[in-house]
C-alpha cells in the first residue's frame, strides 16, 4: 500500500474536491469521526466545516493546517468499504490522529480504488499534531497495515510517494507545483551529504537550487530558491523560495537530510561495499566504458567529469542498492579522480563538463548518466534509479539574492497596503 499526505491552507478547497467526486459518483463517504452527520445521509461541506470549526478557532500559529492522505492499496486487493474504513482508522491512529475528526472517502475515479482521509492538523487546543519524520513514519506504518490486513505489499524501492521519473515539462504548465513535487521526491528518496550532491540530483529533472545567504532590514536570513533549467543546464522563469513548497524542501530540512545521510551510508556500510566491486572493475578495465559496464553489472552507475583539457576532475558513484550517492574522494585517495585518467586516455568521457570550482559564473549542466536512464524502474526491482553527484558551490552575489530580498520587499509592501485598506476611511 502506498500512502500519500499532502497539506494546505484551505479546509473548503480540499473537502470541494472531494463533494465534486462524490456527485460525479466518483466517491463515498465510508467513514467519519467526530464529524456532524446530515439529517438526509448526504456528505455536507458545511457540516464538515461545523464539525472543524471548535479546532481552527484554537489555532492561532499553523498556517497549514489541513491533514490530506491517500492510501493506496495494490489494484489486486479487492476491499470493501468496511475494510477500508478499518485500514483508514489504523492508519490514522498509527500515525497520531486517532483522536482528530476526520472524514474518509473511497475514490473509484481511476483504475486503482483508494481513500482519501481529511483531517486538521491541530487538535482541540490548538497545538500542531506532531509532524515529524511523517512520511517515513507512514511508510512504516504502511508495511504494518499490510501485514495486519494480509494486503499485497508494495515493491521494494516504490513505497514512498513516487519518485521522480520524467524531468520538467516546462509546456504542461503548472511549473510550480512540477519542482515542488520534484524536490520533495528526491529529498524522500536519496541519501546526499552535500548542497552540491542535493543540486545535482534536482538537475537531472531540469530544476536547480541555490543557496540563498545574507542580511535583509538588518535581520540574517539563510533560504534556499529553486529554478527551472534547460537541457544546456540555462535558468527559465522566475525563480521559487523554498517556502512556497513547505518546510521539508527549506534550509533547515536540507541541512538535517546531511546528517541523517551520513548516517544512513555508515550504517549500511556503503563505502565498504563499495570499495573492493570498483577495485576489480579498476584492474579488468581497458577504458571507461569498459568500467562503467562492469559496475553497470553490480548494480553501481559511474559518473566522469572533464575540463576542456580532457582532464578528469570529479567521479561519482552511485549506489543503486542502497540508494546512496558517493563522491569518489568520499571512498579514499585510490578511488579520486586522478586515478582514473589513464583510463580516460583511451575512452575519452563524452558527459558534459560541469563548472571548475574557482569559476564566479555558474551555469549548470546536466550530467548524463551511464547506468539506468531516469526511468525509476532501476538496475532490478529493489533498486531506483540514483544520479550523478559532486560538491559545488556557489560563489558570490548571484540574482537570486537580488529576486529573493525583491520578494521580501514587495511583500512588505502587500502588507502595509492591506494595513492601510483596514484603516478607516473618511466619512462623507
Amino acid at each position: 500500500m502506498l500512502a500519500k499526505i499532502s497539506s494546505g491552507k484551505s479546509v473548503f478547497g480540499v473537502l470541494a474536491y472531494n463533494k465534486i467526486k462524490v456527485e460525479d459518483n466518483q466517491a463515498d463517504v465510508v467513514y467519519s469521526q467526530k464529524m456532524f452527520d446530515s439529517p438526509d445521509g448526504k456528505f455536507s461541506i458545511r457540516n464538515c466545516m461545523d464539525s472543524f470549526a471548535p479546532y481552527l478557532a484554537m489555532n492561532n500559529r499553523t498556517e497549514k493546517v489541513v491533514f490530506h492522505a491517500s492510501l493506496n492499496p495494490d489494484p489486486k486487493d479487492k476491499l470493501s468499504d468496511e475494510r477500508l474504513s478499518e485500514i483508514a482508522q489504523c492508519y490514522m491512529e498509527k500515525l497520531g490522529y486517532g483522536n482528530q475528526p476526520y472524514i474518509v472517502f473511497k475514490h473509484t475515479d481511476i483504475d486503482r480504488t483508494h481513500a482519501h482521509i481529511v483531517s486538521l492538523r491541530i487538535d482541540e487546543t490548538g497545538k500542531k499534531i506532531n509532524d515529524s519524520y511523517e512520511v517515513a513514519r507512514s511508510m512504516k506504518i504502511c508495511k504494518e497495515l499490510e501485514q495486519e490486513f494480509n494486503l499485497i505489499p508494495l515493491k521494494k524501492g516504490k513505497r514512498e510517494s513516487e519518485a521522480p521519473t520524467k524531468k520538467i515539462d516546462y509546456k504542461a504548465g503548472n511549473i510550480k507545483h512540477q519542482v515542488g513535487n520534484i524536490a520533495k521526491s528526491v529529498m524522500n528518496h536519496f541519501y546526499f551529504q552535500s548542497f552540491g550532491e542535493y543540486r545535482t540530483l534536482l538537475e537531472q529533472f531540469n530544476v536547480t537550487v541555490e543557496e540563498v545567504k545574507g542580511e535583509y532590514k538588518g535581520k540574517p536570513y539563510l533560504g534556499l530558491v529553486y529554478s527551472v533549467i534547460d537541457n544546456k543546464g540555462e535558468k527559465i522563469g522566475v525563480p521559487v523560495k523554498s517556502s512556497k513548497f513547505g518546510k521539508s524542501v527549506g534550509y533547515d530540512a536540507m541541512q538535517k537530510h546531511f546528517e541523517h545521510s551520513k548516517s544512513a551510508i555508515e550504517r549500511n556500510r556503503v563505502r565498504e561495499n563499495l570499495r573492493p566491486v570498483i577495485a576489480k572493475a579498476m584492474k579488468e578495465a581497458n577504458n571507461i566504458d569498459d568500467f562503467k559496464l562492469l559496475l553497470k553489472e553490480k548494480s553501481i552507475g559511474a559518473i566522469f567529469r572533464q575540463n576542456e583539457q580532457g582532464r578528469i576532475y570529479g567521479v561519482t558513484f552511485i549506489d543503486y542498492q542502497n540508494q546512496a550517492i558517493l563522491n569518489g574522494s568520499r571512498l579514499g585517495k585510490e578511488f579520486s579522480a586522478n586515478q582514473f585518467q589513464a583510463l580516460s586516455n583511451d575512452s575519452p568521457v563524452k558527459e558534459k563538463e560541469e563548472r571548475p570550482e574557482q569559476q564566479v559564473s555558474y551555469k549548470p549542466q546536466l550530467e548524463k548518466l551511464s547506468s539506468p536512464s531516469l526511468n525509476l524502474s532501476g538496475v532490478t526491482d529493489a533498486t531506483s534509479s540514483l544520479f550523478s553527484i559532486f560538491d559545488l558551490e556557489p560563489q558570490g552575489d548571484n540574482y537570486e539574492d537580488i529576486a529573493f530580498a525583491k520578494e521580501k520587499e514587495y511583500e512588505e509592501k502587500q502588507r502595509q497596503r492591506k494595513a492601510k485598506r483596514r484603516k478607516p476611511g473618511r466619512q462623507i
